[in-house]
């Protein structure tokens, strides 16, 4: 089981949402995949991704080109078992050019709480080292980092 557990309330989804952020932010593939069913169905940009292994595959290989990565998720809607959120993160490639992507994820998920439907849609923008907005170090955003909307994302 991964808490909380549907019907999420305002509260329970936002914390939801802050968790997602946080495992997402580990660059961990192996972690971030236990938050998703064994037979998790992703649908990420024009990808189209199946259960666990395909989960850590995607991420480890992500993670290989989406260097310094940093993200940031906010909750936009919720009922019963869906949630649904908006995010941005930024990166670099290998060249050292940054970007910033932005956009919007609809998550169904199972009575264990596992998400079980990953649906995201996602725009990348080139931005300079000076445009960047998210500096904390690797790992967990801190509390006093502005949100999106604090930002103006």
């Amino acid at each position: 089981m991964r808490p909380p557990l549907p019907p999420f309330t305002l509260e329970t989804a936002i914390q939801k949402v802050r968790l997602a952020e946080d495992a997402w932010n580990t660059r961990d593939p192996e972690k971030v995949a236990l938050a998703y069913s064994l037979d998790s169905a992703w649908r990420n940009r024009s990808q189209f991704i199946n259960g666990r292994a395909e989960i850590v595959a995607f991420l480890t290989s992500k993670w290989r080109v989406e260097l310094d990565y940093r993200l940031i998720k906010e909750l936009f809607a919720f009922d019963g078992n869906k949630i649904a959120v908006r995010f941005a993160y930024e990166f670099h490639d290998s060249y050292g050019q940054w970007f910033r992507a932005y956009g919007n994820e609809n998550w169904v998920f199972d009575e264990d709480g596992l998400l079980r439907r990953r649906f995201a849609s996602i725009n990348d923008l080139k931005i300079t080292e000076r445009e960047r907005l998210f500096h904390w170090n690797p790992g967990r955003r801190p509390e006093d980092h502005p949100d999106l909307t604090e930002l103006g994302l």
